[in-house]
């Protein structure tokens, strides 16, 4: 029976049905295989129940502050600090680049968001500096998927309300994880730079300037990371807080906000809330139905007889997320394999917070795997260039993700240190 519904997706997906329906059928036919019985009601239960929860406010608020950011002027200028304190360095503007992506990542929580941010205005640049194009483009949509483990991560946001896990926590040990994958990236640069004999970045301005002119958009990262860590805020009141902090700084700070921008910005918002909530709700009726036929315990049972301890379980995880990651976005990615694989983990004692991390950094390199990794597309349309031009680009990174994300699977303490010492 699970072979069926397997195929009956994998089928809906390979003749490029909706996602909403890739999930929603199977559920729909594991109701009626398995569970004739039950009412068609229990199914709109389960599709409002799936949305009703308040952590997941946080992320049409995320998902806004984030537009308003990206169309306002707190990017560039966070962008020009980092550019300030990188550009005495060997290939400064490649350092820039993974700088200025993390620190969008910080006050946004959206990879695609941030390559659309950050891609025109960091591309020319690079390529002024001497980097090649392959290796440009590759940077830039690797550089975003830092945004997706530096909180407020929308990714962590939603792995937190699947399982229960802490979402401060997983915010915790994400800075730990995200500074580890931009630091791989941030010597892979400067091999490069020296392989390419990229020099110096001049600075743009001093540091002290940059400072300066940065202040109110270094406010954001400061109220949202301070508030959650010191227990002033929830997840959820801090991303609240930072849509309306977003709205006062770009309409009354650096004015470049008006009312048709806002409603501009309010309407793409909207429909990317509506896309990641549609695919929540139908995924969790999918999830409920995968507990009621036990397929967690059958996938125990089946490591049980095999033998496997965690760390076979683990190099498991990873094999299977890398997979349905070249294929399927990385939301679909996380509520069809989480509910499967999380009552396992926890079944062999893998800490929560340690397993989300794993999750989340197969998930960012599905967001640049080929054929279909989402930052690759959004790439190709903001800066104009062809997919296979920044799939070439993609590789030397990838390789780099596959390193940390082995180092970060089998030394569980880079995700979960810092929120044990936090968190006491």
């Amino acid at each position: 029976m699970v072979l069926l519904i397997v195929l009956v997706a994998a089928l809906l997906l390979a003749f490029g049905f909706e996602m909403f329906l890739v999930l929603g059928v199977p559920a729909v036919l594991t109701r009626d295989l398995l569970f004739a019985r039950m009412p068609d009601i229990v199914l709109v239960q389960k599709l409002i129940a799936g949305v009703n929860h308040s952590t997941l406010l946080a992320i049409p608020f995320f998902i806004f502050a984030a537009e308003l950011m990206a169309s306002g002027q707190i990017a560039s200028r966070l962008t020009d600090l980092i550019k300030s304190l990188c550009g005495g360095l060997r290939g400064g503007v490649g350092h820039t680049t993974i700088g200025g992506c993390m620190a969008f990542g910080s006050v946004s929580g959206s990879a695609p968001a941030t390559v659309a941010a950050l891609g025109k205005l960091m591309y020319p640049e690079l390529r002024a500096a001497g980097y090649s194009e392959k290796f440009t483009l590759g940077l830039i949509i690797s550089s975003a998927e830092t945004a997706l483990l530096i909180p407020p991560s929308i990714t962590l946001i939603i792995y937190g309300w699947m399982t229960g896990t802490s979402v401060g926590g997983l915010f915790i040990g994400g800075l730990a994880v995200g500074a580890t994958m931009g630091l791989a990236f941030a010597g892979l640069v400067a091999w490069e730079s020296v392989r390419k004999g990229v020099g110096r970045a001049p600075r743009a301005s001093t540091v002290l300037a940059a400072l300066r002119n940065a202040l109110w958009a270094l406010g954001l990262p400061v109220i949202i990371l301070g508030g959650i860590y010191s227990g002033f805020f929830t997840p959820t009141e801090a991303a609240a807080v930072s849509v309306l902090y977003a709205i006062a700084v770009e309409a009354f700070v650096h004015r470049s906000l008006g009312w048709k921008r806002l409603f501009q910005v309010t309407e793409r918002s909207a429909i990317s809330t509506a896309i990641i909530f549609i695919l929540l709700a139908v995924g969790s009726v999918l999830a409920h139905f995968i507990t009621l036929a036990h397929v967690p315990r059958l996938i125990t049972d089946f490591l049980t007889q095999i033998d496997a301890g965690p760390v076979l379980f683990l190099a498991i995880v990873n094999v299977a997320f890398l997979i349905a990651g070249m294929f399927i976005d990385p939301n679909s990615t996380q509520l069809i394999l989480v509910p499967t694989l999380f009552p396992v983990a926890q079944a062999m004692g893998i800490d929560a917070i340690h397993f989300g991390l794993v999750v989340c950094l197969n998930i960012c390199i599905g967001m640049i795997t080929p054929p279909f990794g989402l930052d690759i597309f959004v790439a190709s349309s903001t800066l104009n260039k062809p997919v296979m031009a920044i799939i070439k680009g993609v590789w030397p990174f990838l390789f780099v993700n596959l390193l940390v994300l082995v180092f970060v699977t089998y030394v569980p303490d880079v995700a979960t240190f810092l929120p044990r010492l936090l968190l006491k």
